[in-house]
Protein backbone atom coordinates (compact mmCIF):
# COMPACT_ATOMS: atom_id res chain seq x y z
CA UNK A 1 0.00 0.00 0.00
CA UNK A 2 1.28 3.18 -0.56
CA UNK A 3 2.05 5.29 2.53
CA UNK A 4 3.55 9.02 2.35
CA UNK A 5 3.97 10.02 6.21
CA UNK A 6 5.02 13.34 7.54
CA UNK A 7 6.39 12.94 10.78
CA UNK A 8 6.66 16.57 12.99
CA UNK A 9 10.04 17.42 14.88
CA UNK A 10 10.15 17.27 18.54
CA UNK A 11 10.43 20.64 20.57
CA UNK A 12 12.62 19.35 23.25
CA UNK A 13 16.12 18.83 25.13
CA UNK A 14 17.38 17.24 22.03
CA UNK A 15 18.08 19.69 20.15
CA UNK A 16 20.03 21.17 23.06
CA UNK A 17 21.95 17.54 23.13
CA UNK A 18 22.56 17.76 19.33
CA UNK A 19 24.00 21.10 19.47
CA UNK A 20 26.57 20.13 22.30
CA UNK A 21 27.72 17.10 20.59
CA UNK A 22 28.59 19.21 17.13
CA UNK A 23 31.45 16.28 16.84
CA UNK A 24 28.64 13.57 16.35
CA UNK A 25 29.85 11.48 14.55
CA UNK A 26 33.59 11.32 16.13
CA UNK A 27 32.43 11.32 19.51
CA UNK A 28 30.54 7.93 18.71
CA UNK A 29 33.24 6.40 17.47
CA UNK A 30 35.41 7.43 20.76
CA UNK A 31 33.41 5.62 22.73
CA UNK A 32 34.74 2.40 24.05
CA UNK A 33 31.45 0.32 24.91
CA UNK A 34 30.63 0.87 20.88
CA UNK A 35 33.40 -1.52 19.56
CA UNK A 36 31.67 -4.38 16.57
CA UNK A 37 31.48 -7.58 17.87
CA UNK A 38 33.76 -8.80 15.29
CA UNK A 39 35.74 -7.71 11.90
CA UNK A 40 35.06 -9.19 8.65
CA UNK A 41 35.91 -9.06 5.04
CA UNK A 42 35.02 -10.50 1.61
CA UNK A 43 35.15 -10.43 -2.00
CA UNK A 44 33.47 -8.44 -4.81
CA UNK A 45 32.53 -10.04 -8.00
CA UNK A 46 34.28 -7.46 -9.31
CA UNK A 47 37.32 -8.27 -8.00
CA UNK A 48 37.39 -5.51 -4.37
CA UNK A 49 37.81 -6.34 -1.37
CA UNK A 50 35.68 -5.05 1.46
CA UNK A 51 36.03 -4.60 5.01
CA UNK A 52 32.79 -4.81 7.57
CA UNK A 53 31.92 -4.20 11.33
CA UNK A 54 29.86 -6.75 12.24
CA UNK A 55 26.97 -6.63 15.04
CA UNK A 56 24.80 -9.17 16.46
CA UNK A 57 23.64 -13.18 15.98
CA UNK A 58 20.34 -13.00 14.06
CA UNK A 59 19.10 -14.72 10.94
CA UNK A 60 17.90 -11.73 10.05
CA UNK A 61 20.57 -9.19 8.31
CA UNK A 62 20.72 -5.68 7.98
CA UNK A 63 23.41 -4.06 5.72
CA UNK A 64 24.45 -0.36 6.26
CA UNK A 65 25.92 1.72 3.78
CA UNK A 66 27.00 4.77 4.15
CA UNK A 67 27.28 8.48 2.73
CA UNK A 68 30.46 9.83 1.00
CA UNK A 69 31.30 11.50 4.35
CA UNK A 70 31.17 9.01 6.37
CA UNK A 71 32.55 5.49 6.99
CA UNK A 72 31.25 2.08 8.76
CA UNK A 73 32.52 3.22 12.18
CA UNK A 74 29.65 6.54 11.49
CA UNK A 75 27.06 3.51 12.03
CA UNK A 76 28.44 1.91 15.58
CA UNK A 77 25.58 3.81 17.58
CA UNK A 78 22.88 2.32 15.09
CA UNK A 79 24.19 -0.87 14.78
CA UNK A 80 23.94 -1.52 18.35
CA UNK A 81 20.83 -0.34 18.50
CA UNK A 82 19.27 -2.64 15.54
CA UNK A 83 21.53 -5.52 16.95
CA UNK A 84 19.42 -5.10 20.45
CA UNK A 85 16.23 -5.41 18.52
CA UNK A 86 16.91 -8.47 17.34
CA UNK A 87 19.35 -8.17 13.92
CA UNK A 88 23.04 -9.28 12.79
CA UNK A 89 24.56 -6.21 11.19
CA UNK A 90 27.20 -5.60 8.66
CA UNK A 91 28.18 -1.65 8.40
CA UNK A 92 30.61 -2.13 5.71
CA UNK A 93 33.42 0.20 4.36
CA UNK A 94 32.91 1.42 0.52
CA UNK A 95 35.86 0.65 -2.16
CA UNK A 96 38.10 3.47 -1.78
CA UNK A 97 37.60 4.16 2.23
CA UNK A 98 39.76 2.61 5.33
CA UNK A 99 40.98 -0.99 4.18
CA UNK A 100 38.12 -1.41 1.60
CA UNK A 101 39.25 -1.77 -2.10
CA UNK A 102 38.37 -2.26 -5.71
CA UNK A 103 38.13 -0.43 -8.95
CA UNK A 104 37.09 3.01 -9.30
CA UNK A 105 38.29 3.47 -6.20
CA UNK A 106 40.15 6.61 -6.55
CA UNK A 107 36.49 8.26 -7.13
CA UNK A 108 33.51 6.62 -5.29
CA UNK A 109 31.30 9.16 -6.30
CA UNK A 110 31.44 7.17 -9.98
CA UNK A 111 32.72 3.93 -8.64
CA UNK A 112 30.62 0.73 -8.97
CA UNK A 113 29.60 0.73 -5.46
CA UNK A 114 26.71 -1.78 -5.95
CA UNK A 115 28.81 -4.58 -6.33
CA UNK A 116 30.15 -3.89 -2.25
CA UNK A 117 26.42 -4.00 -1.55
CA UNK A 118 25.57 -7.04 -2.56
CA UNK A 119 29.19 -8.63 -1.56
CA UNK A 120 27.65 -7.57 1.97
CA UNK A 121 24.27 -8.95 0.81
CA UNK A 122 25.99 -12.48 -0.10
CA UNK A 123 28.12 -12.97 2.98
CA UNK A 124 25.04 -12.52 5.44
CA UNK A 125 23.16 -14.91 3.54
CA UNK A 126 26.56 -17.25 3.27
CA UNK A 127 26.62 -16.77 6.87
CA UNK A 128 23.08 -17.74 7.71
CA UNK A 129 20.87 -14.88 7.54
CA UNK A 130 17.48 -16.14 5.96
CA UNK A 131 16.45 -12.35 5.35
CA UNK A 132 18.70 -9.32 4.50
CA UNK A 133 17.66 -5.67 4.19
CA UNK A 134 20.03 -2.70 3.42
CA UNK A 135 20.07 0.85 4.49
CA UNK A 136 21.88 3.18 2.78
CA UNK A 137 22.35 7.29 3.27
CA UNK A 138 22.96 9.74 0.56
CA UNK A 139 26.03 7.60 -1.77
CA UNK A 140 25.44 4.60 0.11
CA UNK A 141 21.90 5.28 -0.66
CA UNK A 142 22.29 5.08 -4.20
CA UNK A 143 24.57 1.99 -4.36
CA UNK A 144 21.46 0.32 -2.45
CA UNK A 145 19.71 1.07 -4.80
CA UNK A 146 21.57 -0.06 -7.85
CA UNK A 147 22.33 -3.46 -5.90
CA UNK A 148 18.42 -4.03 -5.54
CA UNK A 149 17.84 -3.59 -8.96
CA UNK A 150 20.82 -6.14 -9.75
CA UNK A 151 20.22 -8.58 -7.19
CA UNK A 152 18.37 -12.09 -7.83
CA UNK A 153 14.75 -11.95 -6.80
CA UNK A 154 14.00 -12.40 -2.92
CA UNK A 155 18.28 -11.71 -2.27
CA UNK A 156 17.25 -7.97 -0.91
CA UNK A 157 14.21 -8.23 1.34
CA UNK A 158 13.88 -4.40 2.63
CA UNK A 159 15.85 -1.42 1.46
CA UNK A 160 15.88 2.03 3.10
CA UNK A 161 16.99 5.05 1.29
CA UNK A 162 17.88 8.30 3.59
CA UNK A 163 17.74 11.64 1.40
CA UNK A 164 19.70 9.45 -1.76
CA UNK A 165 18.32 8.52 -5.14
CA UNK A 166 17.32 5.69 -6.80
CA UNK A 167 19.25 6.08 -9.83
CA UNK A 168 17.67 5.90 -13.14
CA UNK A 169 14.74 3.10 -13.06
CA UNK A 170 13.02 3.08 -9.87
CA UNK A 171 10.97 1.21 -11.10
CA UNK A 172 13.08 -1.57 -10.88
CA UNK A 173 13.64 -1.88 -7.38
CA UNK A 174 12.59 -5.07 -5.85
CA UNK A 175 11.44 -5.80 -1.83
CA UNK A 176 9.57 -3.30 0.50
CA UNK A 177 11.35 0.27 0.48
CA UNK A 178 11.36 2.87 2.63
CA UNK A 179 12.64 6.79 1.48
CA UNK A 180 13.46 9.07 4.23
CA UNK A 181 14.74 12.54 3.64
CA UNK A 182 14.35 15.78 5.67
CA UNK A 183 12.11 18.27 3.75
CA UNK A 184 14.38 21.39 3.82
CA UNK A 185 17.56 19.05 2.58
CA UNK A 186 19.37 20.86 -0.09
CA UNK A 187 21.18 19.49 -3.23
CA UNK A 188 24.34 21.01 -4.13
CA UNK A 189 22.41 23.59 -6.72
CA UNK A 190 20.03 24.71 -3.83
CA UNK A 191 17.27 22.53 -4.72
CA UNK A 192 15.16 20.99 -2.11
CA UNK A 193 16.00 17.12 -2.87
CA UNK A 194 12.38 15.89 -2.02
CA UNK A 195 10.84 16.91 -5.29
CA UNK A 196 13.64 14.88 -6.89
CA UNK A 197 13.01 11.87 -4.41
CA UNK A 198 9.53 12.19 -4.48
CA UNK A 199 9.27 12.28 -8.71
CA UNK A 200 11.42 8.83 -7.97
CA UNK A 201 9.26 7.77 -5.68
CA UNK A 202 6.14 7.87 -7.46
CA UNK A 203 7.70 5.77 -9.88
CA UNK A 204 8.58 2.67 -7.54
CA UNK A 205 6.42 0.20 -7.22
CA UNK A 206 4.33 -1.08 -4.14
CA UNK A 207 5.06 -1.77 -1.25
CA UNK A 208 6.63 1.09 -0.57
CA UNK A 209 6.45 4.22 2.00
CA UNK A 210 7.91 7.82 2.10
CA UNK A 211 8.93 9.65 5.21
CA UNK A 212 9.54 13.43 5.62
CA UNK A 213 11.37 14.83 8.23
CA UNK A 214 11.46 18.10 9.62
CA UNK A 215 14.75 20.00 8.95
CA UNK A 216 17.71 20.69 6.75
CA UNK A 217 19.98 17.71 7.74
CA UNK A 218 20.81 15.53 4.94
CA UNK A 219 21.45 11.79 5.40
CA UNK A 220 23.10 10.01 8.21
CA UNK A 221 23.78 14.08 9.72
CA UNK A 222 19.98 13.76 10.98
CA UNK A 223 21.03 11.52 13.66
CA UNK A 224 22.87 14.64 15.00
CA UNK A 225 20.00 16.65 15.47
CA UNK A 226 16.52 16.33 17.30
CA UNK A 227 15.37 14.01 14.80
CA UNK A 228 17.92 11.27 15.36
CA UNK A 229 15.49 9.30 17.72
CA UNK A 230 12.68 9.86 15.31
CA UNK A 231 14.76 8.79 12.33
CA UNK A 232 16.06 5.62 14.23
CA UNK A 233 12.50 4.66 14.94
CA UNK A 234 11.37 5.05 11.94
CA UNK A 235 13.73 2.28 10.40
CA UNK A 236 13.73 0.10 13.13
CA UNK A 237 10.07 0.25 12.56
CA UNK A 238 10.42 -0.50 9.11
CA UNK A 239 12.71 -3.19 8.91
CA UNK A 240 10.38 -4.79 12.26
CA UNK A 241 6.94 -4.76 10.53
CA UNK A 242 5.62 -8.44 9.33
Amino acid sequence: MKLIRLVKRFQDHARACAMASSTGVMLVVATPILHAQERVSFSTSDGGLIYADLYGKSDHGVVLAHGGRFNKESWEQQARTLAKAGFRVLAIDFRGYGQSRGPGQSDPLSAPLHFDVLAAVRYLRKTGAKTVSVVGASMGGTAVANASIQAAPGEVNRLVLLAALAGSSPEKLKGRKLFIVSREDLDSGGKPRLSEIRAQYDRVQEPKELVILEGSAHAQFIFQTSQGDLLMREILRFLSVP
